[in-house]
C-alpha cells in the first residue's frame, strides 16, 4: 500500500472516531475559550456541581496503582460535589479569613484549615527538571501500520493496533519561566501506554547530540546554562561558557550546526521532526535482530521561525509554542506524525556505510537508508491539569516493551541511569510510576513494596523470590512459558580491557557537519551564518571566537569567512582536509508542499467601508481546516462578525497569512502615547499598525492577499506585485491563490542571500 495513502487513511479514521465520540460536529470556533461555559457577569453564589472539562481536554485514564482499568470515567479523579472541603472531605463554611482571637486579634495556632491550606501551598512546587524544564504536552493515540513485523515483535506496532500516548515537548536550557521561541534544542518525548508495558521514546528534534559519552552530559549542560556568577543569560547559548566548551570539545560541532540552523527555532511543535537520537536493537518473532533509528515525521512538514520572528515572539507571546499546540487541538487541527525507522543489519561492527551506529553525533542520511513508516500518532486532547500531567510525567529510556532493546551507545548507557535517578529527587521517591499520568496500562505484579507515596496495597506475606508462603507468586515468565515477556537480547560483549576511551571512528568531528552545511539551500545557509555571527558576537573573549572560527574553517571556508567578517576577525585556514560529502536533500526544509491545517489567517477589516467578502472568506478558511482571526480597530463585533484581534493587540508573528479586506483609517487609539506601534501621525490615512503588520509579514516571507480597498495598503507598504503577494477583486479567489503559496510554508525567493 502507498505509505502516503496509509497515513491519510489512518489519520482520517482517528479524526472520524473523535467526531463520532463528540456527536454532531459543532460550529467551528476560534480557539482560546478559557472555560467550558461562558462566565456570568455577577459572582455565582448558588451551589452547583463542578463544570466539566473543555471538549479539547482529557486526563490520564483511571488505572489502579497496579495498572488495572477501573472502568471509571476519565474525570473520576476530578473535584466532586458542589461545596468546598478540606483535603479530608469536611465541608468548609468559609475560606477567606483566618481563625483569630477576636476580629483584630492574633491568629490562632488551632486554625487547622489555615495550616492545611498554607502547608500545601508551601509545597506545591517540585524541583523543576535540570534540563527540559519548560514543556507542553498532549494526549493522543498511536495506530500501528503492521509494517514493522519483520523488525520487531512489539505489539503496539501491529496493524490497526491503537495505543494511548502522552507526548511532552520542551526546550532544553531554559527554566520553567523562560520563553518558548529561544534558539535551542527541543525535547520530543513520547509515552506509549502499551499492553505489554510502557514504552518511552525520549528523543529530540535534532537527530544528533552534543556529546558521544554520557559522562560529558553535566559538562555540556553546565556550559550551556546561565553563567553561575550572574545567572545570565537565560535560555540561550549565545555566551562565552557555551562556545568555550563546544570549540574545545569539537565532537559538539555537528549538533551546534543543527542548532544554528533554522531547526533551532521551530515554527511550532506541530511542524517539528523528532528523533530517537540513538540506535536501538529490535527483535522479531523469529528471534532475528536489527539495528534501528526512530524518526517522527510531522504531517504538516518541517517549518521554522525567522530569527526576527523569534525575537518578537519572545516579547509579544513567550508562550507561543505551547499556545499553538493547545489552540490547534482545540480547533480540531489535530497534530500528527508518522513514526518511521531506519533499519540496519545487526553486524558485529554495528556500522553502516562506514558510519558508526553507536556514535550519537552521527546521522545516516535518508538517501542511503530510507525511513520506513511503521505507524501514525495523532494528538487529540489537551491536558486537564498542567502540574498533574505535564509536570509530573516521568520518562525513562529504560521503559522498553518486548521486541525493543538498547545498544552500547555510551550516551544511551548513561541515560539509562540518569533518568531513573532524576525521578527519585523530582517526584519524591521510587513510586513515581504510580502517579496517574505515569501509570502503565499493562497489569503490574511487582514486589517493590513501601517507599514514599505508595498507592498500591500489596497482599501476601512474602515479597521475595523464591517463596512458598505466597504459593510461589509472582512467577517469572522464563523460557517458553511466555514468549511475549521482555528479553535482554544476548549480544556478545567484546573481550577487552577496562579502559576510559572511545573507538577511533568517534574521532571524525567535521565530515557530517560539512554534509549538513552542503545540504542547506542558500536561504538556510544565510540563516546559519547570521546565527553563528550573532551567537559569537555575544561572547566577550576573543580567544573563544577565534577557536570556534577554526572549527568553522574545518567545516567550510565560505561559512567561516562570512562569520569572521561579521565578527571583525581574520578567517583561519583549515587544520584538517575538507571532507568530501554528498548533500542530503532530506535535511533541508525548503521544497515540498504541506497541508495548512491549523494555520492562523489574519483578516484585516475596515468597519467604515463594509465587509465585502469577509464572511465568505471566514467560512472558506474554517472549511480548509485553518483558523480565521478577524483584525479590526476595536474589539467586540463588526457588522455581527466577531473580532479576535485589534490593531493594538495583533502582531505578525502569530499569523501565517495576512489578508486585507480594506484600508482602515487610523483608529482612535492610534496614538504614540497610547501604542508605540502607532508611531507618528500617518499622512496616508491608513492605520500605521496595519502597515507595520503587512511590512513585517512581507519581510518574513509570508503570503499576503488583498481585495478591494485592501490593495491600497499593499501600495503604501511597497509590496504590491512582489512574489507571494496576491491581489484581486474576488475575495475567495485571492484566498485560493494564497492557500497554494502556504503549502511551501514561506515565499522563499523573497529572502536575500550571499551564498547562493
Amino acid at each position: 500500500m502507498d505509505p502516503k495513502k496509509l497515513a491519510k487513511d489512518t489519520f482520517d479514521r482517528v479524526v472520524a472516531g473523535l467526531a463520532d465520540a463528540a456527536g454532531a460536529a459543532s460550529e467551528p470556533a476560534v480557539p482560546g475559550t478559557p472555560g467550558s461555559e461562558p462566565p456570568s457577569l455577577a459572582e455565582p453564589t448558588r451551589p452547583r456541581e463542578p463544570l466539566p472539562p473543555k471538549p479539547d481536554q482529557a486526563e490520564p485514564q483511571p488505572r489502579t496503582a497496579t495498572g488495572t482499568d477501573t472502568g471509571a470515567p476519565r474525570n473520576a479523579r476530578a473535584q466532586q460535589g458542589a461545596h468546598l472541603t478540606t483535603s479530608q472531605g469536611a465541608r468548609l463554611r468559609e475560606t477567606d479569613h483566618s481563625l483569630k482571637a477576636g476580629e483584630r486579634g492574633p491568629t490562632l495556632l488551632q486554625d487547622h484549615h489555615l495550616r492545611e491550606k498554607i502547608t500545601h501551598f508551601d509545597h506545591e512546587r517540585i524541583p523543576e527538571r535540570v534540563v527540559h524544564a519548560r514543556g507542553a504536552a498532549a494526549h493522543g493515540v498511536f495506530v500501528g501500520y503492521g509494517t514493522a513485523s519483520s523488525i520487531s515483535r512489539a505489539g503496539f506496532l501491529a496493524d490497526g493496533k491503537e495505543t494511548p500516548v502522552f507526548v511532552r515537548f520542551s526546550t532544553v536550557l531554559g527554566s520553567r519561566g523562560s520563553a518558548d521561541t529561544v534558539r535551542d534544542t527541543r525535547g520530543f518525548a513520547t509515552k506509549f501506554y502499551t499492553d505489554e508495558g510502557t514504552f518511552d521514546l525520549v528523543g529530540n528534534n535534532i537527530p544528533v547530540f552534543f556529546i558521544q559519552d554520557g559522562i560529558k552530559f553535566p559538562d555540556v549542560i553546565h556550559a550551556g546554562k546561565p553563567h553561575p556568577d550572574r545567572e545570565i543569560p537565560q535560555a540561550q547559548s549565545a555566551h562565552d561558557t557555551f562556545w568555550d566548551f563546544v570549540s574545545l570539545h569539537t565532537e559538539a560541532q555537528h549538533h551546534t550546526m543543527w542548532n544554528m540552523s533554522d531547526r533551532g527555532i521551530p515554527r511550532s511543535y506541530r511542524m517539528m521532526e523528532g528523533f530517537g537520537v540513538h540506535t536501538f536493537r529490535c527483535e522479531n518473532e523469529d528471534g532475528e535482530t536489527s539495528l534501528v533509528k526512530f524518526h517522527w515525521k510531522p504531517r504538516l512538514g518541517v517549518h521554522s521561525l525567522t530569527w526576527e520572528e523569534a525575537q518578537l515572539a519572545n516579547g509579544f507571546d513567550p508562550d507561543f509554542h505551547r499556545r499553538d499546540l493547545a489552540d490547534a487541538i482545540e480547533a480540531g487541527a489535530y497534530p500528527a506524525w508518522e513514526l518511521g525507522v531506519q533499519v540496519f543489519p545487526d553486524t558485529p561492527e554495528q556500522t553502516y556505510e562506514g558510519i558508526d551506529l553507536l556514535d550519537p553525533t552521527k546521522i545516516v542520511p535518508e538517501e542511503i537508508a530510507p525511513v520506513q513508516p511503521v505507524g501514525l500518532m495523532v494528538l487529540t486532547a489537551n491536558p486537564t491539569n498542567y502540574f498533574a500531567e505535564t509536570e509530573q510525567v516521568a520518562f525513562h529510556v529504560g521503559h522498553l516493551p518486548p521486541g525493543i532493546d538498547v545498544t552500547d551507545d555510551p550516551l544511551l548507557q548513561a541515560r539509562l541511569f540518569s533518568y531513573l535517578d532524576t525521578q527519585l529527587t523530582r517526584l519524591g521517591g521510587p513510586n513515581f510510576s504510580q502517579l496517574p499520568i505515569n501509570r502503565p496500562h499493562a497489569p503490574v505484579n511487582d514486589m517493590l513494596r513501601d517507599g514514599l507515596h505508595q498507592h498500591g496495597v500489596h497482599t501476601g506475606v512474602a515479597p521475595y523470590s523464591p517463596n512458598s508462603l505466597d504459593g510461589g507468586c509472582p512467577f517469572t515468565a522464563g523460557g517458553e512459558v511466555d514468549a511475549s515477556a521482555f528479553k535482554d537480547l544476548p549480544v556478545r560483549v567484546p573481550e577487552a580491557s577496562k579502559v576510559r576511551d572511545a573507538a577511533a571512528s568517534y574521532d571524525d568531528h567535521y565530515s557530517q557537519v560539512r554534509l549538513f552545511w552542503l545540504s542547506m539551500s542558500a536561504v538556510e545557509q544565510e540563516h546559519i551564518i547570521r546565527a553563528y555571527t550573532f551567537e559569537l558576537g555575544k561572547c566577550y573573549e576573543e580567544a573563544v571566537k577565534q577557536r570556534q572560527l577554526q572549527s568553522l574553517a574545518n567545516i567550510d571556508p565560505v561559512l567561516c569567512s562570512e562569520v569572521a567578517t561579521g565578527l571583525g576577525l581574520e578567517a583561519p585556514e583549515p587544520t584538517v582536509p575538507l571532507a568530501e560529502a554528498t548533500p542530503s536533500p532530506a535535511l533541508s526544509q525548503v521544497g515540498g508542499a504541506w497541508p495548512a491545517d491549523g494555520r492562523l489567517v489574519g483578516i484585516v477589516v475596515d468597519p467604515d467601508a463594509g465587509l465585502d467578502g469577509v464572511e465568505a472568506v471566514r467560512q472558506a478558511v474554517f472549511e480548509a481546516g485553518m483558523v480565521p482571526l478577524v483584525v479590526a480597530p476595536h474589539g467586540g463585533t463588526v457588522d455581527g462578525v466577531p473580532v479576535q484581534r485589534t490593531f493594538a493587540t495583533v502582531r505578525s508573528i502569530e499569523l501565517d497569512v495576512v489578508l486585507l479586506a480594506g484600508a482602515p483609517a487610523p483608529a482612535p487609539d492610534a496614538l504614540p502615547q497610547r501604542d508605540a506601534k502607532a508611531g507618528a501621525e500617518d499622512a496616508s490615512s491608513v492605520d500605521p499598525r496595519v502597515l507595520l503588520l503587512v511590512e513585517e509579514a512581507f519581510r518574513h516571507a509570508k503570503a499576503i492577499g488583498a481585495w478591494g480597498a485592501g490593495g491600497r495598503v499593499l501600495d503604501l507598504a511597497g509590496c504590491a506585485g512582489a512574489a507571494g503577494v496576491v491581489s484581486g477583486d474576488d475575495a475567495t479567489q485571492v484566498l485560493t491563490e494564497v492557500q497554494e503559496l502556504m503549502a511551501s510554508h514561506r515565499v522563499w525567493e523573497r529572502f536575500a542571500t550571499t551564498t547562493g
